[in-house]
């Protein structure tokens, strides 16, 4: 199965935008290219986050008012 790259348009701001170009150019590669592997590191990086959510979701939880008192009563705060 062959794969055909779907078109979006995508608003940069234009510093953004302007870096984006540079690093093209640097780099002998596609804005696309840039973008697309930008985009699949931060769903990679998604993925990874919520496996280790999954890992804990066994492990006690604290609230964050039980973490004050606990960081005071032990002197950190």
């Amino acid at each position: 199965m062959s794969e055909i790259s779907k078109r979006s348009t995508v608003y940069f701001d234009p510093q953004l935008h302007a870096a984006l170009r540079l690093k093209a150019a640097h780099t002998h590669r596609s804005l696309s290219d840039i973008v697309n592997d930008a985009v699949r590191a931060a769903l990679a990086e998604d993925q990874e986050d919520l496996a280790a959510f999954e890992e804990r979701v066994s492990e006690p939880t604290m609230s964050y008012e039980a973490l004050l008192d606990d960081l005071k009563a032990h002197g950190k705060l």
